[in-house]
């Protein structure tokens, strides 16, 4: 007499291997994933907390060191900003300023396009003659700069400037002997004895410096109709 095993319908197999399959699924897989997602979205919190306590030290480091660059003063506590500094600045003298900078650039370009450079000699020659200007009157050459609100880079860039617009126009300021007797015979001048020939090169100087000036303001209005200056701002 064999002994009956009963065995289990195949349905019951396929259940029971899905559920094993299911458990390790959610106990081996979801859950260690579940905590990892968890811990690192804490991490990430903690870590964004962090900057955010960070950001705004550094901010408040920064406002404290470099104030100077929004508050121009305050008054009782109560703060001018450099924003109504520079407005009021702009209110009063903008137009000019403006004005200066576009002849400025209009210059550097034409020299530029003329291939016209200026040697740094002679920047330095006409800084050590404006030094020894400034000199006569007690002051060093910053202490003359800060008193017009310049620094010595403002100079040079003006300098060089000057010195591009002399070239671009040299050949039409030339002052002839004959000018320069015409001067003197027109405003009855007698140089002195001696000093004929230092006498005659200040005329020079003084009627090339006439033509410069006629001639500059001749190109600069005529640089400025041919150029295409479009203005953002209207003072």
């Amino acid at each position: 007499m064999f002994l009956k095993i009963s065995r289990p319908r195949h349905g019951s197999i396929v259940l029971h291997h899905a559920m094993h399959t299911l458990h390790f699924f959610i106990y081996s897989i979801l859950i260690p994933m579940n905590n990892y997602i968890k811990s690192v979205f804490s991490k990430k919190i903690i870590n964004f907390r962090s900057f955010l306590v960070l950001a705004a030290v550094i901010i408040a480091v920064l406002g404290y060191m470099y104030k100077g660059l929004f508050i121009a003063a305050t008054v009782n506590g109560s703060p001018i900003s450099r924003l109504s500094v520079i407005s009021m600045l702009e209110k009063q003298s903008g137009k000019a300023v403006l004005d200066n900078l576009i002849t400025e650039k209009l210059i550097n370009g034409e020299a530029k396009r003329k291939g016209i450079f200026v040697p740094q000699e002679e920047i330095d020659a006409v800084l050590k003659d404006i030094e020894g200007q400034v000199k006569t009157q007690g002051q060093t050459l910053d202490q003359a700069l800060s008193m017009r609100n310049m620094t010595k880079d403002d100079l040079i860039k003006q300098v060089t400037t000057q010195k591009e617009l002399e070239k671009i126009l040299s050949d039409k300021v030339q002052v002839a002997d004959a000018d320069i007797d015409k001067f003197i015979t027109d405003n009855k001048l007698t140089p002195p004895k001696g000093q004929e020939a230092d006498f005659r090169k200040n005329v020079q100087n003084q009627l090339r410096q006439q033509k410069f000036s006629a001639e500059a303001n001749t190109f600069i209005t005529d640089l400025r109709g041919k150029a295409s200056i479009g203005r953002f701002v209207s003072y």
